[in-house]
């Protein structure tokens, strides 16, 4: 089986998520890749010395500088007729990009999967990660999505694949790129971190949420992150919220602090190697899932445990 792999960056550098969709493109057989930009050789050049690529297809035109879904679906489409599966990580542009494919090969996709369990069966999570549900396609063409903290990350290195010049399908005229706003911070991005504290609702307000996260995730060189609860209520930005409907996300350490641990919430987050909670309630649901737990004021506890640090 050959697959396509969508590779994910921004005409300069691979993106880290790419990483773990050519780990599950591997599990079904041959891996190729699609790198679709503008001035994008530099990411060929990295996706060819990934391990386990067989090839690297490389589209670069002015019309895939931004990867507008409604320009790259066409071009993989064209390409899905020597493949047999697309792969794409589930971030913001694969889970735009892939319906768009899915459609214009009139196959059901199949989203967020957790493991490859044969050549068309997969898991994937159902009912907010509360149930997993084992898949089978019956479609002729595979379109896949990967939740990226289920599967390890191919090695960066180690690969000496071929690399291709393709052309496709350009600009479809549907959509044009207006701007982009990127946040910059010191910090490690979520997705990436391999320490995250969070904070939740019970820090009252913004002024309390950095007077108490900030600090310990200052002395942990940690990533940030909050629940939907404390996003709602203002106390940080919309990209700092983790859960369903937030960012998914497995470091190393995951630690929350006064968040009670709502489904919607351990969907995001369950998959972290160790969870730490600290809650004054001891029946909160975040304990249920915790590794280590600690029944206590946070507003004492957590520049406690800042201080000795």
């Amino acid at each position: 089986m050959k697959t396509l792999v969508w590779v994910e960056h921004d005409n300069a550098s691979l993106a880290d998520a790419t990483l773990a969709a050519v780990t599950a493109a591997g599990k079904l057989g041959e891996v190729h890749l699609l790198v679709a930009g503008s001035g994008c050789r530099a990411v060929a050049d990295q996706a060819a010395k990934i391990a386990g690529v067989g090839k690297v297809h490389i589209a670069d035109n002015e019309a895939y500088a931004n990867a507008l879904a409604e320009n790259v679906a066409p071009l993989v489409a064209e390409l899905m007729e020597q493949h047999d599966a697309f792969v794409a990580s589930a971030t913001t542009t694969g889970k735009n990009i892939a319906p768009r494919v899915a459609a214009l090969l009139d196959v059901m996709q199949i989203s967020d999967i957790l493991s490859v369990e044969g050549d068309k069966t997969f898991t994937r999570p159902i009912y907010a990660g509360n149930a997993i549900a084992t898949v089978e396609s019956s479609d002729p063409k595979l379109v896949i999505t990967v939740r990226g903290t289920a599967f390890d990350k191919a090695d960066a290195d180690g690969g000496s694949a071929e690399i291709e010049e393709v052309s496709g399908p350009t600009d479809a005229g549907l959509s044009s790129f207006v701007s982009e706003e990127i946040a910059e911070s010191d910090r490690p991005e979520l997705t990436s971190a391999k320490v995250i504290v969070s904070g939740g609702r019970a820090l009252k307000d913004s002024e309390t949420f950095e007077q108490v996260i900030t600090p310990l995730a200052d002395k942990l060189g940690a990533g940030i992150g909050a629940s939907r609860a404390a996003v709602d209520a203002g106390y940080v930005p919309n990209d700092y919220q983790v859960g369903q409907t937030g960012k998914i996300v497995a470091p190393e350490v995951y630690i929350a602090i006064g968040i009670s641990g709502a489904i919607q919430h351990l969907a995001g987050m369950k998959d972290s190697k160790t969870i730490i909670a600290i809650n004054k309630d001891e029946d909160a649901p975040i304990f249920q899932v915790a590794d280590i737990g600690l029944v206590a004021d946070l507003f004492k506890a957590v520049p406690e445990l800042t201080e000795k640090l």
